[in-house]
């Protein structure tokens, strides 16, 4: 574990100069959005109200996850294509390393995320390609809000019980309970002050991994029946018409992939998630050690992500899809099996 990340205080001035500048910023999530990929925005939404700004996350596809409707904040995410959109004159992406994966908001507008409105871009990905007027992309970092609080840290700001509460959700979730190989001893040297300044871990903890409803104990049931092997990857899809029969979100198969990365004769987990339109699917992968960089494999398709976990988009039906996971297992094949790691 490292701890060489550093925040440049010039870069977090700068971003702190262009947010207070702006009338009100727009903050659109990634695509099935996580813990934090919500509770970072959420947690700068409140920062940025102490200097006069209004700032409001976008749910950009789908609904809101009811595991995280525990956050402090919550009433003010929008919802793209049921809410109306403020006018905005800037924009931050927190947690987002592609403008791609920001779902229906770019589809139906990509003018949206060409320049045009200036970008404040923060993220821990190593496949973001600093997209930003001002970018503070820290790959070394466990999550976005971890990047966040070093970021209020160096703005001098007082961080309250409420933004505290959004930056613990989005670590624990991004390091699965700080369990991940991303867990520094900063992370947990964060996570420690988060918690002295009103930060709660047992909701936090509740939320994203202990409670669930009967339809995600269904979904996974569906998940593990589709379970299959190609050489090197254990792979599983979930199809629309699962979670219909569930009654079950997107979110609440968010865990299954981690828990397939630790099967033992694998190498990488692969899940796809059939799109609503049934003409392609979302890929999440896992990889189970150090020297097998998932996100180059995830790149090969237009992904990225993180060493160990990476995500990338298919289109297409079946021949795809098939095509696709044997494609991954000859990627796999190609890098000679050394060390393993546990993952998540």
């Amino acid at each position: 574990m490292s701890d060489s990340w550093v925040i440049d205080p010039a870069d977090a001035a700068a971003a702190l100069e262009v947010l207070r500048g702006a009338r009100t910023v727009l903050m659109p999530t990634h695509q099935n959005v996580d813990a934090d990929g919500l509770s970072s925005p959420l947690a700068m939404r409140l920062a940025l109200a102490e200097y006069g700004v209004d700032a409001y996350p976008v749910i950009t596809d789908g609904d809101l996850p009811s595991n995280l409707r525990f956050l402090p904040g919550i009433e003010s995410v929008l919802i793209y294509g049921q809410d109306e959109l403020p006018d905005y004159d800037l924009i931050c992406l927190i947690d987002c390393a592609d403008r791609k994966r920001l779902g229906n908001f770019a589809k139906d507008d990509p003018s949206r995320l060409d320049g045009s409105v200036p970008i404040v871009n923060i993220d821990h990905h190593k496949t973001n390609s600093r997209f930003g007027v001002v970018n503070i992309v820290e790959p070394e970092a466990s999550s976005s809000g971890e990047i966040v609080a070093e970021i209020f840290k160096l703005w001098g700001l007082e961080i309250t019980p409420d933004i505290a509460r959004n930056l613990l959700a989005g670590i624990y979730g991004d390091t699965l309970g700080l369990r991940t190989p991303s867990t520094t001893p900063h992370t947990i040297r964060t996570v420690a002050d988060l918690v002295e300044r009103g930060a709660e871990l047992e909701p936090v903890v509740d939320h994203i991994f202990r409670l669930k409803p009967r339809s995600t104990i269904c979904l996974w049931e569906h998940a593990l029946h589709n379970i299959r092997w190609n050489g090197p990857i254990i792979w599983t899809e979930m199809t629309r018409e699962g979670f219909q029969q569930c009654g079950a979100e997107m979110s609440e198969a968010e865990g299954i992939v981690n828990f397939l990365s630790g099967t033992q004769g694998s190498r990488v987990a692969v899940i796809l998630y059939q799109d609503e339109d049934k003409q392609g699917w979302r890929v999440s992968l896992r990889g189970l050690e150090k020297t097998l960089d998932v996100s180059a494999i995830a790149a090969h398709f237009g992904g990225g992500g993180h060493p160990l976990a990476a995500g990338a988009h298919v289109e297409g039906g079946e021949a795809e899809k098939q095509a696709f996971i044997q494609k991954v297992a000859e990627l796999v094949a190609e890098t000679p099996e050394l060390e393993a790691v546990p993952v998540g």
